[in-house]
């Protein structure tokens, strides 16, 4: 974990409330002045939120002018659904429209953009970037809508982009003082765009007269062509065509027109290699690193999923290299990995689920402190799982697996559920399942004292999504002479090939060879009675 003054920057973007773009129908997110890890389910949106702020501050989509990339899907299908349906019921409703609302911290860099042009008509600096109908197609809307039944979508081309300050002047990225850069190199999946999408960057990085250098040089490579012997041969042949396949005379030669820039034709290599050729995780740390080195003097990094594709090793020096190279700038990351999330700050997690953001910055001070010292932990996991059942270790987590898939026919996690090892760190992870609400259940021996490793979750007791699952009976202190009590010597002794003469010397036997145990009753096809403590917490 990284102080945050180091991240401090002078101009943060403190909320967006964004209204029917894309996946997002009513989103209204809160942000730090550094660091922000965004975290959520697949499909809640945090693509969307990234590329919703990168536009509102940037008028562009896929790097061009959003009034050449309109077409109907930017507008949330929820909306467009209940436009229709309003048409068709005889009580019409106004287009739906996308609105993007960046709000700034006030200082004097943005005192010019400071109004109540906003949605909530306060006073605040910021930008809006509106999507929605043209009052100069008035009439063509009407003629379109004139028939309900026959309505199956939005006239986006009767569509226009306002793009204004709080203060409400049109604006263009010039008068924006706060500079943003979107990172997504998990979008570009084959070896065109992935050439397009590096050399783009290159062109950002590469001062004036370095560009003017290259255009020359890859000028006269063209012109050299030409004047190859064996190209000149290759005309000549084709020249004793003329009159039988065109009455003009047929050669080959370079692209010489404007749109065979060398951005087109140069290929970006690594130790030679062409980009494209080396390995798919070295090929997203370049352009990850190669955007933050071209936009160097940006406020504000927007990234997607900078883990794609690497091993943790590489994983580890990337984000270092990203704290090397941020510092002082605002970023917002949207993660799946743990080891991310933990190490750029387990405080700054914004758990989103398509119109919020919730943050742990009221985790306890030792719970921060503990997983800022163990990047490696499954925090992800456990805030992405629709439940999580925690355990201490291996053997009573292939057990819970195989209570679970007797009873319900499938694996937890083809539910949705996580079993999740976590030795008797129980309390980092419940304080974090406190703040989210989350639906967890702790499984734990009770190590001959019940009533006091009961009294350890005390606090938790009122919440009503945690669940402690602790057996009474102090004389089966582990795992292991729980599941003998609960299906006999016999029955054991038959699913495990041995042939112990007491429960005693069969308990001992086990909690010897706990993982070797527990693997083998998880694998066997006969019924295994889950003590009730562990079955409670599978429900």
């Amino acid at each position: 974990m990284f102080d945050m003054d180091y991240w401090r920057t002078e101009l943060p973007i403190q909320r967006v409330v964004i209204k029917n773009y894309r996946a997002l129908k009513d989103a209204d997110v809160v942000f730090h002045e550094g660091v922000n890890v965004v975290v959520g389910d697949n499909e809640a949106g945090k693509s969307t939120l990234l590329e919703a702020i990168n536009l509102a501050l940037r008028g562009q989509l896929n790097r061009r002018a959003v009034q050449y990339e309109l077409h109907p899907l930017l507008i949330n299908v929820h909306a467009v659904s209940e436009f229709i349906d309003s048409h068709r019921q005889g009580r019409p409703t106004a287009p739906p429209e996308i609105s993007i609302e960046v709000f700034f911290t006030d200082t004097p860099e943005v005192a010019l953009l400071r109004g109540s042009n906003n949605s909530e008509k306060t006073d605040a600096c910021g930008v809006s970037l509106t999507i929605g109908l043209d009052e100069a197609f008035h009439a063509e809307f009407h003629s379109y809508v004139a028939e309900p039944e026959a309505l199956n979508g939005v006239p986006i081309e009767y569509y226009k982009v306002t793009w204004q300050s709080f203060a409400g002047a049109s604006l263009s990225a010039q008068a924006i003082p706060l500079k943003t850069a979107l990172i997504d190199p998990s979008s570009i999946s084959n070896s065109y765009a992935a050439n397009k999408y590096v050399m783009e960057i290159v062109r950002d990085y590469l001062s004036k007269s370095q560009s003017v250098d290259l255009a020359l040089a890859y000028r006269s490579m063209r012109e050299e062509f030409q004047d190859d012997a064996r190209i000149k041969a290759i005309n000549d042949d084709l020249a004793t065509k003329q009159g039988i396949v065109s009455d003009k005379v047929l050669s080959v030669a370079m692209d010489t027109t404007t749109r065979s820039s060398w951005e087109t034709g140069v290929l970006p290599h690594l130790d030679n290699i062409p980009l494209t050729l080396a390995g798919k995780g070295e090929q997203n740390s370049v352009k990850i690193k190669l955007a933050i080195e071209a936009a160097e003097s940006c406020d504000l990094f927007l990234m997607e999923e900078p883990e794609n594709h690497l091993s943790h090793t590489n994983l580890g020096r990337l984000v270092s290299h990203l704290t090397e190279r941020c510092e002082g700038k605002q970023l917002i990351v949207s993660t799946h990995s743990s080891f991310v999330l933990n190490k750029l700050g387990i405080d700054r997690v914004m758990m989103f689920n398509g119109e919020s953001a919730v943050t742990l910055d009221d985790l306890p001070p030792d719970t921060k402190s503990y997983f800022q010292r163990l990047p490696g932990h499954d925090t992800l996991r456990l805030i992405l799982a629709s439940r999580s059942i925690l355990v201490e270790g291996p053997s009573d987590e292939l057990i819970v697996q195989k209570g679970f898939r007797q009873r319900h026919g499938s694996l937890p996690l083809e539910q949705g559920v996580e079993v999740i090892s976590v030795g008797t760190s129980f309390k980092r992870f419940l304080d974090i399942a406190r703040l989210l609400k989350l639906d967890v259940s702790i499984v734990r021996d009770n190590d001959g004292d019940p009533e006091g490793k009961k009294a350890l979750f005390s606090d938790y007791e009122a919440d009503d999504t945690i669940h402690i699952h602790i057996d009474g009976d102090a004389s089966a202190r582990t795992l292991e002479p729980q599941i003998v009590k609960a299906n006999g010597l016999q029955k054991l002794n038959r699913m495990l090939g041995t042939a112990f003469a007491t429960d005693a010397e069969l308990s001992d036997h086990m909690e010897a060879n706990k993982t070797d145990t527990a693997l083998t009753l998880f694998g066997h096809a006969d019924q295994l009675e889950i003590p009730g403590y562990i079955s409670d917490a599978i429900r």
